[in-house]
């Protein structure tokens, strides 16, 4: 049984923010000061960084990665008490724009069944989005990163139109798509295409030609030259530029959804900016942010599965 230090400071940082938030008063003009869901947010994380910190004890593994954070961890909690002394204890910032943590607590709570839709519909979104502009993205990558022609006649244009914001074509997406939906997987696969193209090229150009000079004294063939060894060396940046285009697209998505989509994300956040109700906005960016970091966690992960061979060449 082994014990590090570094897995104490979750659990003294949760502590600091239950007891703050149990014996420090709530001011008095503080709207919705009854609602309990915060609190019962850092009870339950209470309970969990205990129990991870008595199951590290045993699991050599998880104590190297939850001590690896334990500082974060508790970093993060000692904010959350921070903003609940400015927004509940103290009120020393707007309700209006500043809610208290506990009223956008309350929001996953009150609004669970439309967040979950909201969620599911811009998940829908996002991977028509993302497959299409990666399809498109690896066929003009290799096209342009292989071929002198193609090279010739597609790449100017991809000097051009590439660099230009996804939102800018919003005015024209409208009236070539027939509906909302259409136009909003039109600019997310626009700002993935892009992405996907430039890294996809610039990969399959940098390879060295000694590799290609060699498999064809072999007696490989141009298109064994291209899918055997071009897209494999270049199977790190395209990683990455997958990666980004996954962030990229999320900036679309909130775009796109507030262009005329009657759900998803984006709009759930633009509909309640218009009604003034930022602890559902808050809640809502929180979702997004979740949601990304998920899509991009579970990429990293086939990344890594795929690319074991090339441990240490991708960098983000």
């Amino acid at each position: 049984m082994n014990f590090k230090a570094k897995t104490v400071p979750p659990i003294i940082g949760v502590l600091i923010a239950l007891i703050v938030n149990i014996i420090v008063p709530n001011n008095k003009k503080l709207k919705y000061a009854d609602l309990p869901h915060y609190r019962y947010f850092l009870i339950i994380a209470l309970v969990v960084t205990v129990l991870l910190a008595l199951v590290s004890l045993f699991n050599e593994k998880l104590r190297e990665r939850y001590s690896y954070r334990g500082f974060f961890i508790g970093g993060v909690f000692i904010f959350l008490t921070l903003l609940d002394l400015v927004t509940s204890k103290f009120l020393l910032l707007p309700q209006l724009y500043f809610p208290s943590i506990a009223r956008i607590f309350n929001v996953f709570f009150e609004d669970k069944t439309l967040l979950l839709e909201c969620i599911r519909s811009s998940f829908l979104l996002l991977i028509k989005g993302i497959t299409i502009g990666f399809i498109l993205g690896m066929a003009c990558g290799i096209a342009v990163g292989w071929s002198k022609n193609a090279n010739y006649w597609i790449y100017p244009l991809i000097r051009i139109l590439g660099p230009i914001p996804s939102s800018t074509w919003t005015p024209l997406a409208l009236v070539v798509f027939p509906s909302a939906q259409g136009a909003a997987v039109f600019l997310i696969a626009f700002g993935v295409w892009f992405q996907i193209t430039i890294l996809t090229c610039s990969g399959i150009q940098s390879v060295k030609k000694a590799y290609f000079e060699v498999s064809s004294t072999l007696g490989a063939s141009n298109l064994q030259n291209l899918f055997k060894i071009a897209v494999p060396a270049a199977a790190p940046s395209i990683f990455l530029g997958f990666f980004n285009a996954t962030c990229s697209s999320f900036v679309a998505l909130m775009a796109a959804e507030m262009i005329g989509c009657k759900s998803g994300l984006g709009w759930y956040v633009n509909w309640q900016k218009t009604m003034l109700s930022y602890p559902n906005v808050y809640a809502g960016l929180i979702v997004v942010a979740i949601f990304c970091y998920i899509l991009v966690t579970i990429q990293f992960k086939v990344r890594d599965r795929l690319l074991s061979w090339q441990e240490g060449v991708v960098k983000w």
